[in-house]
């Protein structure tokens, strides 16, 4: 006697669901309040001027208006800098 079934038991075959990670709107894009930029695991981006960050470290926008990417440095810890990029929203003048 065999200890499984002949067909169907394969123990394997499960797959993940995608996490649809990255970039939502991109440069120039408007953008509403709290809506989605960038979808991420860890801080590739950073949030700048009207950007709020969630917990899962998603950026969102703070208030209406265009999206825009820049790079500055940021002094690390040890007294290097490295360069970070950074998401703004440039808001709209009403």
């Amino acid at each position: 006697m065999s200890t499984s079934k002949s067909s169907g038991s394969s123990r394997l075959g499960r797959d993940s669901a995608a996490q649809r990670l990255g970039i939502k709107l991109y440069a120039g894009e408007k953008a509403k309040t709290g809506m989605i930029i960038v979808r991420q695991r860890g801080t590739r981006y950073l949030p700048g001027i009207n950007v709020k960050r969630g917990s899962d470290d998603t950026l969102y926008a703070g208030v209406d208006g265009t999206v825009r990417f820049a790079t500055k440095l940021k002094k690390l810890f040890n007294g290097s800098q490295r360069q970070v990029r950074v998401v703004n929203v440039d808001a709209i003048n009403l």
